[in-house]
């Protein structure tokens, strides 16, 4: 028999996590109706939470009075180049960190943690100037070399406590069988490592794709403009147009949703690999 403290405590933690996941679940929840009403309907009194007659006007709208398509290519194109090239870049800088001694390793190795706590929007101005200069502001390259520096620190430190788990035996006894230390690395570690490498992936590319100061501050014109500067741009002095706002962030999440549902094992093994030190 279950005492009543026990059941008590039970209850307690139940009722706790199920009113998390309301507070957590509801703002989606309403962002997903609200982008499901006529327009009419989303200032209508008393509130409907759930509309009496779904409409895609919304989201109709939003391919045809703006070039939303576009915004959607761009924000994939960026984020996928930048979190590709950065994982890759952070794989070799990670490996060299975690396998050699050498003069500054220490120093690397703080200075890209500092890097961490400097909140991003205190470099636009020096950035804007520097891409100013190189005659990369209000072009895809030019966003897409900076999200590269920025995730580069941040996946070097994660893909660093993953090769600190994976024992040198496997590179050496590769090497001592004839492979060179990067054929070894991409033939022998890598695979070993692609739970770890899929997280990191998968880190850059949110990042990439939700970013929004950098480029709201180095895009102006519409064939270049991310996602994030769309969403912004339904926001004006004196109104918001909650239903296409609404409609384009429904579509904004469904990539993320797609990609964490596809690398969730991954995500999870990777994680757990590169947390404790083997």
């Amino acid at each position: 028999m279950i005492n009543s403290p026990t059941l008590i405590g039970r209850v307690s933690k139940v009722v706790f996590l199920g009113l998390c996941l309301i507070v957590t679940v509801f703002p989606l929840y309403w962002i997903v109706v609200t982008s499901l009403k006529e327009p009419g309907a989303i200032y209508s009194l008393p509130l409907d939470y759930w509309p009496k007659q779904l409409s895609l006007d919304n989201y109709i709208g939003l391919f045809t009075k703006s070039d939303f398509g576009q915004y959607m290519l761009n924000s994939l194109v960026v984020a996928l180049v930048a979190s590709s090239v950065a994982t890759l870049i952070s794989l070799l800088s990670a490996y060299v960190l975690a396998r050699f001694q050498f003069s500054g390793r220490g120093a690397v190795l703080g200075a890209f943690l500092i890097t961490q706590m400097i909140p991003g929007f205190i470099a636009l101005g020096p950035l804007y100037l520097m891409m100013t200069d190189f005659g990369l502001v209000d072009s895809k390259t030019g966003l897409i070399l900076i999200y590269i520096a920025i995730c580069i620190p941040f996946c070097t430190i994660m893909l660093r406590g993953f090769f600190e788990n994976v024992p040198d035996a496997l590179e050496e006894a590769a090497m001592i069988d004839g492979c060179s230390r990067l054929s070894a690395l991409f033939r022998v570690i890598v695979p070993v490592m692609l739970p770890g490498i899929a997280a990191s992936f998968v880190f850059n590319f949110v990042n990439c794709w939700n970013e929004l100061f950098l480029s709201v501050t180095l895009m102006n014109s519409d064939s270049n403009k991310t996602i994030p500067t769309a969403l912004a741009g339904f926001i004006s002095s004196f109104n918001i147009d909650w239903g296409s706002m609404s409609a384009a962030a429904v579509l904004t999440v469904v990539p993320t949703l797609v990609i964490f549902a596809f690398a969730s094992k991954f995500i999870v093994q990777g994680l757990t690999a590169g947390s404790v030190k083997g």
